[in-house]
């Protein structure tokens, strides 16, 4: 097998500034299935930086700052093209969570005030003619800080946030009345709530078993969220300090590799010490964690694999790169999340290979000319690029006199696969199926400058995120069992590939499906499992 070595070619990356403004700081970010992504903050700090269109006002008795406001908090940002228009939001959308529905659809649910009841919907349209559809008091709980993880028959769920024990499930077609509208305990929330309440946006991912892995605080759970159970609980992540908000390291689940026994994975990396949020009130910025666990779910007797980074890391993002790499980008090197408290920003992206030997797994990258800290979010777009945007580490916008201005801008950063110098590498697909069903073959075509006969192609399935707070809710990565290529003609190659296995391996949905060729991808065209 031969494999390009991209972390060490010398190559770190490249940053693009897009736009120096897009109006307001993206909070929270989803990219939808027409290569379009929806960015939001917070409506309760007064107006944004980008008025709303066709005269359109926002009237809210509720709000904490301003009754009638005509700026959005909201925009639809075009990949291809580079522009962006405002969205109306109405109610408060601070610190929320989303997750996609199969058609393609976005919900997101609950947030502050008048926003923590509520469901919200966005439809992905061809043109800019579409806005958000607001359902109040469509949760039966306040959801302020909760996690969202889509599910294989379709319906959302919907687990904690801030003085929440409990869950409860969306699905499109239910009514309050029926049978799957309640609210659930879930107990492990109330174990793992402290002073800081570090269990808030707990980690949820999917397993390949169909039940759900929930990290809160220092501690991880197998919950089967049908039979309302716990059924493993691992070791307390070592070190004993809390990793999620708002200690706010982050999380992924790695590739699930059809072409071996599945054996999920998880990797948590940096985060604040416990009492980080009350030393920073005594104006004490505390280095954030450098350390970054690894857990194989379903070992007989599990225990955390710790690794150390380059440097200490808090409020990062952490992304699933279509090559099996992860990228740790955003964040600080010292304090905590919240208002005014976290210092050292760390502009500089590291790219983890988790297949390298462990003293040559991390590789830093460029450093990026703007601090990214509180209230930013990063996402992977179809091109391969990372799509960085947000911080606002103030109760208002604030650009001035202070240490860390409001940042409106939105930027890419290019991974070291995107270089030139791998153009002749880089597969393109030029045809494929545009639906995708469990278990059955399919083909598609690509051409590439320079095929490596002793390479391995693979073919992978990419859900993206709903990214805020630096919890990647959703992200998964499947790479697909039976790739057979064959020459049709000159540099023009045929991959056929085999479906997912279950909905528990990959939720029916949209994903962005990419041709590895040589540790080289492809751009992501889209396609529908069903």
């Amino acid at each position: 097998m031969s494999q390009i070595s991209l972390a060490f070619s010398g190559h770190e990356g490249e940053w693009h500034l897009l736009h120096e403004s897009i109006g307001i700081s993206a909070m929270h970010m989803q990219l939808l299935k027409n290569n379009k992504v929806v960015m939001f903050d917070r409506t309760d700090f007064g107006r944004s930086n980008l008025s709303l269109t066709g005269g359109r006002c926002r009237y809210d008795p509720n709000d904490t700052e301003l009754k009638i406001d005509c700026t959005a908090h909201s925009i639809l940002y075009d990949v291809g093209t580079n522009t962006f228009c405002p969205l109306m939001v109405q109610t408060d959308t601070w610190c929320s969570s989303g997750a996609v529905l199969p058609d393609g659809t976005l919900v997101q649910t609950g947030g502050y005030n008048d926003g923590d009841h509520v469901i919200r919907t966005l439809a992905p349209c061809n043109g800019y003619y579409c806005d958000w559809v607001e359902f109040p008091q469509a949760l039966l709980e306040r959801r302020w800080y909760a996690t969202d993880q889509i599910l294989p028959d379709g319906r959302i769920i919907i687990i904690g946030g801030r003085k929440q024990f409990n869950y409860e499930f969306y699905h499109r077609n239910s009514q309050p009345s029926s049978s799957s509208h309640n609210v659930v305990w879930l107990n492990f929330l109330r174990e793992t709530r402290d002073s800081s309440e570090n269990n808030l946006y707990p980690f949820v991912h999917l397993l390949p078993d169909g039940n759900l892995f929930i990290f809160a605080n220092t501690r991880s759970i197998v919950f089967d969220y049908k039979q309302n159970r716990k059924i493993k609980e691992f070791p307390a992540i070592n070190g004993g300090e809390p990793r999620n908000y708002p200690s706010s390291g982050s999380l992924v689940l790695f590739p699930l590799d059809e072409n071996r026994p599945i054996e999920p994975e998880i990797m948590i990396c940096g985060g604040a010490s416990r009492h980080a949020f009350q030393l920073v009130k005594k104006g004490t910025f505390q280095r954030a964690a450098s350390t970054c666990g690894r857990l194989k779910i379903m070992d007989e007797n599990p225990t955390w694999k710790m690794e150390n980074m380059p440097m200490p890391r808090v409020m990062s993002d952490m992304l699933l790169l279509p090559n099996d790499d992860i990228i740790i980008i955003n964040g600080a090197s010292s304090g905590t999340a919240g208002w005014e408290s976290a210092r050292n920003p760390v502009t500089r992206p590291l790219i983890y290979n988790p297949h390298q030997d462990e003293r040559r797994r991390f590789s830093v990258m460029s450093a990026s000319p703007r601090p990214r800290l509180y209230h930013s979010a990063a996402i992977l777009v179809n091109d391969g690029r990372v799509l960085v945007g947000g911080s606002n580490p103030h109760i208002y916008y604030n650009f001035s006199g202070v240490e860390y201005p409001t940042d409106l801008s939105l930027e890419s950063f290019s991974p070291p696969y995107l270089s030139p110098v791998y153009d002749r590498y880089r597969p393109r697909i030029i045809e494929a199926e545009k639906v995708v069903s469990y278990l059955q073959s399919f083909t598609l075509t690509f051409t590439v400058p320079r095929f490596m006969k002793t390479s391995v192609v693979s073919v992978r399935l990419i859900l993206p995120s709903f990214t805020t707070h630096s919890f990647s809710m959703n992200q998964r990565m499947v790479v697909l069992k039976g790739v057979q290529v064959s020459c049709v003609a000159t540099n023009t190659y045929r991959v056929a590939a085999v479906g997912p296995s279950t909905r528990e391996i990959a939720p029916p949905g949209y994903y962005m499906l990419f041709v590895v060729h040589s540790g080289i991808p492809s751009s992501g065209m889209w396609i529908k499992l069903q």
